[in-house]
């Protein structure tokens, strides 16, 4: 086990990392607890946190409706049971759909106003603590001050810079009862965090650094914990490669990859975003590593050590990426989610209309036939 001092979030990692978060809950006499339907309870977390918290005297309620890709309203709904319970810190279990909405939840109880408010550029003034319990090896959430949320008459999943968690837990045990496709899925969106991260237009030679390594775990050990997945050794691996990446894209951001596939978990929220990821990648590191060979060799090469920092190995670096997927059992298609290319212009305009940040950190002018391509490359 080891404690990590980022920003403004202590990190514990470990087996029984939870037992570390004590001190932080000591003096809370009230707590709100935020979970999804079923993983915090399957995964142990929940019943760990229920015995800490009565060990410890201290009074919860349990809000169990937080959604994948949640929706504005589900963090709003949240921040208002927050301020009626009078809390004073809430806990955060589960995967980035629950700690995002929590962390949304923390600023609105206290600061007030909307999350659209958020996302259209409000400050957050002030917000209670957050205790986050990681459950998956992919978002990040839990050391980054990032969180994405959908709104809910727009339907459009947006990101924004809100708050860091005062506290967050890793604990790989809590990661085991993940299937096989939620490895996958959770895995390869730490995957695309590291590449973008690494590529994008305001990547650091901190954010780079941290990408390399979480890459170096995610391809040594994702294609072995695929074929085990009850293996806690694997887990903690996958899971420190996670971390890493959420530090990697706080410090150098995502871009067209995670742009585009907001919009299509936006408009159809049952696409789990790793998965969306995964479906655009390929294509999209055609691209990049065309505009960025030099940096997006740093990466791939960890895939396919024969990748050149070279403009010609733009074919060559989609199919490193999408060799890497196959390999690892991914083979979805965007059409497996009700998508035609009826939607294309619908998709386009919410890319390249609603979502700023797309342009200033995308390494390359980013244009409709860009995008275009790279949605019907993942049909």
């Amino acid at each position: 086990m080891f404690t990590l001092r980022y920003a403004q979030t202590v990190l514990y990692f470990g087996i029984n990392a939870l037992e570390k978060a004590r001190e932080f809950l000591g003096g809370i006499k009230q707590v709100t607890i935020a979970t999804g339907k079923t993983s915090a309870r399957l995964s142990g977390a929940l019943n760990d946190v229920e015995k800490v918290l009565k060990e410890l005297g201290v009074s919860y309620t349990i809000h169990d409706n937080i959604s994948p890709n949640p929706w504005a309203s589900q963090a709003e709904a949240l921040a208002k049971a927050i301020w009626e319970e009078g809390a004073d810190a809430v806990i955060a279990i589960g995967g980035g759909s629950v700690i995002d909405a929590a962390k949304v939840a923390c600023v609105i109880a206290v600061s007030g106003g909307t999350a659209k408010d958020y996302v259209r550029g409000r400050e957050p003034k002030r917000s209670l603590p957050l205790l986050a319990i990681n459950l998956t090896h992919g978002t990040g959430t839990e050391v980054d001050r990032y969180a994405v949320i959908t709104l809910d008459e727009e339907r459009e999943k947006h990101g924004l810079s809100i708050k860091y968690p005062e506290v967050s837990i890793d604990d790989p045990r809590y990661t085991l009862t993940l299937d096989k496709k939620q490895t996958i899925y959770t895995s390869l969106d730490a995957f695309y965090h590291s590449y973008e991260s690494a590529t994008s237009n305001v990547r650091t030679l901190f954010s780079i650094s941290m990408a390399r390594e979480a890459t170096l775990l995610i391809t040594e050990y994702l294609p072995k914990l695929v074929n085990n997945l009850k293996s806690l050794e694997l887990r903690e691996k996958l899971l420190y490669a996670s971390m890493l990446a959420g530090i990697s894209i706080d410090s150098g951001s995502t871009h067209i990859i995670h742009a585009i596939e907001h919009v299509l978990s936006g408009l159809q929220p049952k696409l789990a975003h790793g998965c969306g990821l995964a479906l655009l990648g390929p294509r999209a590191a055609y691209y990049i590593h065309k505009a960025v060979p030099e940096d997006s060799a740093l990466i791939l090469k960890l895939l396919d050590p024969s990748i050149k920092p070279v403009t010609e190995d733009a074919e060559k670096a989609q199919k490193v990426v999408e060799k890497f997927q196959n390999d690892v059992g991914f083979a979805e298609k965007l059409g497996d989610y009700n998508f035609t290319e009826q939607d294309l212009n619908t998709i386009i305009e919410y890319v390249l209309k609603r979502l700023s940040y797309l342009h200033a950190n995308t390494p390359f002018p980013v244009t409709e036939e860009i995008v275009k391509d790279i949605i019907r490359c993942a049909f």
